[in-house]
């Protein structure tokens, strides 16, 4: 297909695709990519450094790749670091496809093999440990089950609405129009932000995650499906006056039917560019509310709960492995989804494929 080739000759979509699929592909397979459980603390291990990979025993010798058991010492009162106590009498090899916790995967086949991990008495943090001893490389992968999914949740609901919506006020028209169009007006000056920061303060304090997660994508779901109401209202207002479009209706084909079976798909292209710039927004929105706390709380991880410590200026100075790691998985999450919806934009629009 042309747009296919299109698509294929831009790097900086393919690029995107490429930095979605390996994130999608991790999230998918957390459990196994996350060599211990987030939620598993461990004694004097709290807010370690990334563990240093040696190569060298302190011999001299070569002995491949591995680390050295570590714990916290004592912290200085005057500037704030901590003291970090290696022992390099035990070293640990560094292997793959390790043995670790036990787990099922997506809920069916039980497992307890990990990508990677150490044998012996170490632990390899590869990003460190949070200030409850927990090991954050694997907290930022299980977290990212939650950010990434949120996204894909949301559109499933708000477009098909959005869709809906837009397709019935712009086929009908008259007052059955107006009604709809007045209604999207008024959601749209509702502020999504605000509106969740005000049923924060009014929801029972002991939500779980999980219903914090659903009334997160419902809420914004909610709100963000007025836009693509509006622009499918004005593509099926020309679309209907299309000739297959009077054929059918000439045939008594029932209203409905003509939305979804003719109109709706003409308007395909731009609802899949839209929805893969909508998903940042998802993603963003969850983010900023687990920052603030009102998203989804400890113990469970997500990306935004984990930037959450930005807000502490201590933990910027001294622990900064803590912060950036989250943020940067945001920012190229968010990036790679405009990417693709460029690249899918120009791919798709007719004038680009002739310019090319």
């Amino acid at each position: 297909m042309k747009w296919w080739q299109n698509l294929k000759h831009n790097p900086l979509a393919k690029l995107g695709a490429v930095l979605l699929l390996i994130f999608y592909t991790v999230a998918i397979l957390a459990d196994f990519v996350a060599p211990y459980d987030p939620y598993e603390s461990l004694l004097n291990t709290s807010l370690l450094p990334p563990t240093q990979i040696h190569f060298i025993a302190p011999d001299g010798q070569f002995i491949g790749p591995h680390i050295y058991p570590t714990t916290q010492g004592s912290v200085d009162v005057n500037t704030g670091d901590r003291q970090v106590i290696v022992d390099t009498r035990q070293p640990s090899p560094l292997v793959f496809f390790t043995k670790g916790y036990p787990y099922k995967f997506l809920g069916i086949i039980s497992g307890d093999r990990h990508l990677f991990g150490a044998t012996g008495e170490a632990r390899i943090n590869l990003l460190g440990t949070d200030e409850q001893a927990r090991d954050q490389f694997s907290r930022l992968v299980h977290g990212s089950r939650i950010s990434l999914s949120i996204g894909l949740v949301g559109i499933a609901i708000s477009f098909p609405l959005g869709l809906l919506i837009g397709g019935i006020s712009g086929y009908f028209g008259s007052w059955i129009d107006s009604v709809l169009m007045r209604f999207v007006e008024v959601l749209m000056t509702i502020p999504g932000l605000y509106l969740l920061v005000a049923l924060a303060a009014v929801l029972p304090p002991g939500l779980t995650s999980a219903q914090r997660f659903i009334l997160i994508v419902i809420i914004t779901s909610f709100i963000s499906w007025t836009g693509l109401a509006r622009v499918i209202r004005g593509q099926v207002l020309s679309i209907k006056q299309l000739e297959f479009v009077q054929a059918a209706r000439a045939m008594g084909a029932n209203p409905l039917y003509i939305i979804v079976r003719h109109v709706l798909p003409q308007t395909a292209t731009y609802v899949i560019i839209s929805a893969t710039l909508s998903v940042p927004s998802f993603i963003v929105a969850e983010s900023v509310l687990s920052l603030i706390g009102l998203g989804i709380q400890q113990p469970d991880p997500s990306w935004g709960n984990l930037l959450s410590l930005s807000t502490n200026a201590s933990v910027l100075v001294l622990q900064p492995w803590l912060v950036w790691p989250p943020a940067i998985l945001i920012i190229l999450t968010v990036l790679a989804f405009n990417l693709l919806g460029d690249g899918l934009r120009d791919a798709l629009d007719p004038r680009s494929a002739q310019r090319n």
